[in-house]
């Protein structure tokens, strides 16, 4: 496995492996990784020749400069984590590398990023888009993987992809649990035991709605309202927002059809901010 710093370098070997036929899966990542990165790599393993992972912790995409410099950083762990499962590469540039001197372009969807995520965390999308295109640009990967815990990101990305004409193909994995339900994700590093333990709620909030749609609940507001008093139960929990959109759009629905829809949650458990979703279809 070879560490790459330079965006020249990592341009120069990806035309190389291109040349010789080799398809390229790239998982990228702000590092700090855990099993939930581990599975997008091991389904790149599974699907792609060679495996890139990129490691850059992307000021662009951070409105608050506190969550920056706390955000875990041990390049030397992630690296070894990595090498254990047949990462071929590993992208880790300099900020200076990505956003040169008198960096002044921007990617911004638009439509998709105002809601959700983007209404708690103003030009956190504008951050995310920029920075993958420019990864996409210098890797140029056949496949890019992707967790659907971060279902907007994915849509937000699926639709940068389409209209831009990226010629890669996103694939998204499935969301990975803690025993308890939690959703894992490198804020969970922030909470305590007891906090970690409650903010299993939102798992069994999800459940119970999926469960209630299966049963046939079809109206929207309802499945929200059903999310909403579980995780009211939860003395600790502070809700941010509970949507019910589309999957796709992110446009909010008033009842469940043959479309994907999407209920999304942000929850608070002291200062530490959690989202989670499930996917919901059902046939008219």
């Amino acid at each position: 496995m070879e560490i790459i710093n330079r965006r020249a370098r990592m341009a120069s070997l990806t035309r190389k492996l291109r040349r010789e036929n080799k398809t390229v899966g790239f998982v990228p990542t702000m590092g700090a990784l855990h099993e939930g990165h581990l599975r997008l790599v091991e389904e790149a393993r599974q699907m792609c020749d060679i495996v890139i992972v990129s490691i850059f912790v992307n000021p662009a995409q951070f409105n608050d400069p506190k969550d920056l410099n706390k955000y875990p950083r041990d390049l030397t762990n992630d690296a070894a984590l990595l090498t254990e499962y047949q990462v071929d590469y590993i992208f880790a540039p300099e900020t200076q590398e990505i956003y040169g001197e008198n960096f002044s372009t921007f990617v911004y969807v638009e439509n998709l990023t105002e809601n959700l995520e983007g209404a708690s965390r103003p030009g956190h999308f504008r951050g995310v888009a920029t920075v993958v295109t420019i990864l996409f640009n210098t890797i140029r990967p056949d496949f890019a993987f992707f967790g659907q815990k971060d279902a907007q990101q994915v849509a937000v990305i699926k639709r940068l992809t389409q209209d831009l004409g990226f010629d890669t193909e996103i694939v998204v994995v499935k969301t990975v649990r803690e025993e308890s339900g939690l959703a894992m994700s490198s804020r969970n590093a922030h909470l305590s035991s007891d906090e970690r333990q409650r903010a299993s709620i939102i798992f069994q909030a999800l459940r119970k709605a999926k469960l209630a749609a299966k049963e046939g609940e079809r109206n929207a507001q309802r499945l929200a309202e059903i999310v909403r008093e579980k995780i009211e139960t939860e003395s600790l929990a502070q809700i941010d927002y509970v949507a019910v959109v589309d999957n796709e759009t992110l446009e909010p629905v008033e009842k469940i059809g043959v479309d994907a829809v999407l209920i999304a949650v942000a929850v608070r458990f002291g200062t530490t901010r959690l989202i989670d979703n499930t996917v919901i279809t059902r046939t008219k």
